[in-house]
């Protein structure tokens, strides 16, 4: 299966249901007043971590995804039933941003189930609008609207350690004989397509899961060849593995090697550049000690920790993977993002029936206002309580004021989502 690491969908959760108009009607019972009953809530959009998943390929076939409206009131106050949640399951360790802002939503980190577009509330029956003045409501409430995103899924794996390095340095080899990953292993570059995990299991108490990261080359992070598709994948890691291939067997110097590759992890993320580092001299059984030397007197003297391994054999192997345990013991849990609140300006619209007013020919004030659409679904014109509620909408939303503001005068027809009626004051 292709491995897929991003992709972007949009999420609608469930409208309410509206509430309904009805009166009471039974034999030998007069006037039985309103009993129209509630509208049921939408459905909620929640996102939940499957460890079966590991890519999100299945969004590239489906993009949109509509969680069921709630059900409308009925007869003698029968609230609607409220709808099921949309349940989605992505990869652990997905994060999802607000397409249009970048904000983080949600990290998907844990078993926690995480709702990212939350369902409209059900609207009121008129049985709710009943007073000793206004005995017969003709109207009710419609449901509210479920709210609505565009969101960017980003795939980045959780594992303690990272493998990092050119390509065909030994890294598949090394985590296939420390774990019980089986990753593609072949003498030519980018064998390793996509992020290979395994766990490795020190004893019965010690464990950590690495991940073997595709090979990054110089300009990675600028977007050259395969690597920068997964230095995304290593800003989780708590600790990162820097595999050399000591030998020099592809004619390339493994201090040049091991400068390029800190180089490109700087220019990606600040962050990654100052994640700690073990480095393993790996395929010490086909260099010099003099090769080896060298580059541990030049590694010793930048403060990391250095191993002269060979996978391939498994030299020192065991010894690498127990001070990885060790480092691993003393840093700080695997890195979580945490969701980020909506921007203060949504917050307000969110909050405040948005609209827009534009003069038209012969005095005609067109109201843009598509919220206003709910409430004349349900709203009888024809009876004065229900107009009296819709003109309270009008002005507790601004849009009266605002026309006024406009110069609106007597007799001046105003249109809002095809009702039309004459401005009185």
């Amino acid at each position: 299966m292709k491995f897929v690491d991003q992709a972007r969908i949009t999420i609608k959760a469930g409208n309410g249901g509206d509430g309904a108009v009805s009166f009471h009607r039974e034999k030998y019972v007069a006037a039985g007043g309103p009993d129209g009953g509630d509208g049921g809530n939408g459905g909620n959009v929640v996102f939940i971590a499957d460890d079966s998943l590991s890519s999100l390929i299945n969004f590239r076939y489906k993009r949109k995804y509509v969680a069921p409206n709630g059900e409308n009131g009925s007869a003698k106050r029968c609230t609607g039933k409220s709808a099921e949640d949309l349940i989605i399951k992505v990869p652990r360790g997905t994060l999802i941003r607000e397409a249009e802002t970048g904000r983080i939503m949600a990290d998907i980190s844990d078993d926690l189930p995480h709702i990212l577009a939350r369902g409209g509330k059900g609207g009121k029956g008129n049985q709710h609008f009943a007073t000793s003045t206004r005995q017969i409501p003709r109207f009710s409430k419609p449901g509210f609207t479920g709210e609505s995103f565009e969101i960017q899924m980003e795939l980045k794996l959780i594992a303690d350690v990272g493998l990092i390095g050119f390509p065909n340095v030994g890294k598949s080899t090394l985590i296939s004989v420390v774990s019980a990953a089986k990753p593609e292993i072949a003498n030519y570059h980018f064998t390793t397509l996509t992020p290979v995990l395994g766990v490795v299991k020190l004893d019965e108490e010690r464990s950590f899961v690495m991940a073997d990261i595709p090979g990054l080359i110089e300009g990675a992070s600028e977007g050259v060849g395969l690597g920068h598709e997964f230095l995304r994948h290593v800003e989780r890691c708590r600790l990162l593995v820097h595999v050399v291939d000591v030998s020099g067997s592809e004619g390339r110097d493994p201090i040049d090697d091991f400068e390029k590759i800190n180089t490109e992890l700087a220019n990606f993320s600040e962050s990654l550049s100052e994640c700690p580092q073990i480095v393993a001299a790996n395929k010490s059984d086909m260099a010099t000690d003099e090769q080896i030397a060298t580059f541990r007197d030049y590694i010793e003297k930048q403060g990391l920790p250095f191993f002269v391994i060979s996978a391939a054999t498994t030299k020192g192997t065991k010894e690498l993977v127990n001070a990885a345990a060790n480092v691993l013991a003393e840093l700080p849990p695997v890195r979580v993002y945490e969701p980020q609140p909506a921007f203060q300006e949504d917050i307000s619209s969110q909050g405040k029936r948005a609209f827009t007013v534009e003069i038209l020919e012969d005095n005609v004030y067109y109201v843009d206002a598509p919220w206003a659409e709910d409430i004349l679904r349900t709203a009888d014109m024809d009876d004065y309580s229900s107009l009296q509620y819709f003109q309270r909408v009008l002005r507790s939303s601004g849009i009266i004021d605002k026309l006024e503001e406009m110069g609106i005068e007597e007799g001046d027809t105003v249109s809002i989502c095809g009702f039309e009626f004459d401005y009185v004051r």
